[in-house]
């Protein structure tokens, strides 16, 4: 049984002399340690994976034992008998997560149509749809995410700026940088700045959000860039000097005006001079935590803010 076979040659690292008796303890042990990940379905091995509740089935190599010189043959082999049997059951997709020490099995998957889904760190995600007409399979992240922090002294109408070293043209912009996976994006904000100025701030509202596509810096994805509106909690600027050649607390009408900058950052210079002249909750689009459809989860809702009455 290939389940077996597989199992067995697990058993070709163990040095030492063992009886008979042990050697078939270990072949039997091995054995029923590889059927617990792969199972036998009228007489043929099959792989098992995490039916998700779109019909569609997850299989990690990295958890089923394999050994790490498994042949394409016998995966390709392996792999036919489970999706006849996936295609038996009503399965409309399959998801196969291929470490990278295991990268034959991927070849041995696009025999049978499987295609390169996304690659992450030290494994790769292959996909193939089951199911009726063109496949309905999402694609991978096709964004990155770039957050900036406008860091406003209400009780001076100055923001904080900086110029980046590694950019040919030495333009005042406000600091940011890419926003982690998992991070809410004032957080990145708040982060960001941080790390660029030294300037501690805390998160008020979010004031603009610029889509562009083909992005040089996101490998011809798409990019969004946020900037977000924050309050100081401290002053003295101690900026990196590896990320910046200048650092500075600018009026806000100067920075409107001057032809040192960027558009975006000059419209938002403007648009906050607007907010320190007619109250920011003309400008501002506040953040609400809110709960999800799913259990224990939470998202983080965008939002003009509502008057009291219209609130009830």
């Amino acid at each position: 049984m290939a389940a077996c076979a597989f199992a067995v040659k697990l058993l070709s690292s163990v040095r030492g002399r063992l009886s008979s008796t042990a050697r078939s303890a270990a072949r039997a042990f091995a054995c029923s340690a590889a059927r617990a990940q792969i199972h036998t379905v009228d007489g043929s091995s099959a792989l098992t994976g995490k039916v998700d509740r779109f019909g569609g089935v997850t299989v990690n190599l990295a958890e089923l034992g394999f050994p790490t010189d498994i042949s394409e043959s016998s995966f390709r082999s392996l792999l036919q008998d489970s999706l006849l049997q996936w295609k038996a059951e009503g399965k409309v997709a399959v998801w196969l997560r291929v470490p990278i020490t295991l990268s034959r099995c991927a070849a041995a998957a696009s025999a049978h149509g499987f295609t390169f889904h996304h690659a992450k760190d030290d494994h790769a995600v292959l996909a193939l749809w089951l199911g009726e007409g063109e496949s309905r399979l999402p694609g991978f992240a096709t964004h990155q995410i770039g957050v900036a922090g406008a860091v406003v002294d209400e009780s001076s109408g100055k923001v904080l700026v900086v110029q980046d070293r590694n950019k040919t043209k030495n333009a005042w912009k406000f600091p940011g940088g890419l926003s982690d996976p998992g991070e809410n994006i004032g957080a990145t904000a708040v982060r960001e700045v941080f790390e660029e100025t030294g300037i501690r701030s805390e998160f008020r509202s979010l004031l603009s959000i610029r889509q562009q596509h083909n992005h040089p810096g996101a490998f011809g994805m798409s990019d969004m860039y946020i900037i977000c509106r924050l309050g100081p909690l401290s002053y003295d600027i101690n900026f990196c000097t590896q990320e910046c050649l200048r650092c500075e607390w600018l009026d806000l009408a100067e920075l409107a005006e001057t032809g040192n900058t960027t558009p975006i950052t000059s419209r938002v210079a403007r648009l906050l001079l607007h907010g320190l002249e007619r109250g920011f909750n003309e400008i501002d689009l506040t953040m609400e935590e809110l709960p999800a459809v799913y259990s224990g989860m939470f998202y983080q809702l965008y939002h003009r803010q509502l008057s009291p009455t219209l609130k009830s």
